[in-house]
């Protein structure tokens, strides 16, 4: 029936403006939306599409997002919980490093203090044996003045006696005998030592 109606108005002329543009004369039926003999079907139709639409949403959407939002929260706690046991052991290898860090201070304080006492020893060794050396050499050195000087004081009364032979012969223009010579130096060193 509306059909033949809107066929009717169309087939109709229209009417003639003052400015030239046709404008309908009376308008009888609204606009089809509007009109009240439609609102049944539309109400209808409504809600059948209401409630497909909510099924679909319900049967499809929703799991799909519900799911999505599940691997998400699961994959942030998995990284939370990844995140914390990361944590943990970056506090526990802060504290291995911190108490490493102090055996090795200790291990090398311990490490100098051996060396510093191995490098006294070696001094105290060293020193003890160039001291023992150097006694060595000062012994030896002393038994060969001992000796150069038993040996000049054996020469001194051989130079002594010659000496004192030149001299009696030059002086006194006699030739004494070696007995008399020896004897007389013989005597003149034993006042002078004594």
């Amino acid at each position: 029936m509306t059909m033949m109606k809107i066929q009717v108005a169309e087939a109709s002329p229209p009417p003639a403006t003052t400015q030239g543009t046709a404008v309908p004369a009376e308008h009888k039926e609204p606009f089809p939306p509007f009109d009240a003999t439609h609102f049944a079907s539309q109400l209808f139709w409504f809600a059948i599409c209401f409630v497909a639409f909510y099924f679909i949403i319900a049967r499809v959407a929703v799991p799909r997002i519900a799911s999505i939002l599940g691997e998400r929260r699961g994959r942030i706690e998995g990284d939370l919980g990844e995140a914390e046991k990361a944590k943990q052991a970056a506090e526990a290898a802060g504290i291995a490093y911190e108490k490493a860090l102090a055996e090795a201070r200790a291990h090398g304080f311990d490490i100098a203090e051996e060396a510093g006492e191995k490098a006294r020893a070696a001094a105290a060794e060293e020193r003890a044996s160039t001291e023992a050396d150097l006694a060595k050499k000062l012994a030896e050195a002393e038994a060969r003045i001992a000796e150069i000087k038993s040996r000049a004081l054996g020469e001194v009364g051989a130079i002594a006696a010659d000496t004192a032979e030149a001299l009696v012969k030059a002086l006194a223009d006699v030739s004494p005998t070696p007995a008399e010579i020896k004897e007389a130096v013989g005597a003149a060193m034993s006042g002078r030592n004594g």
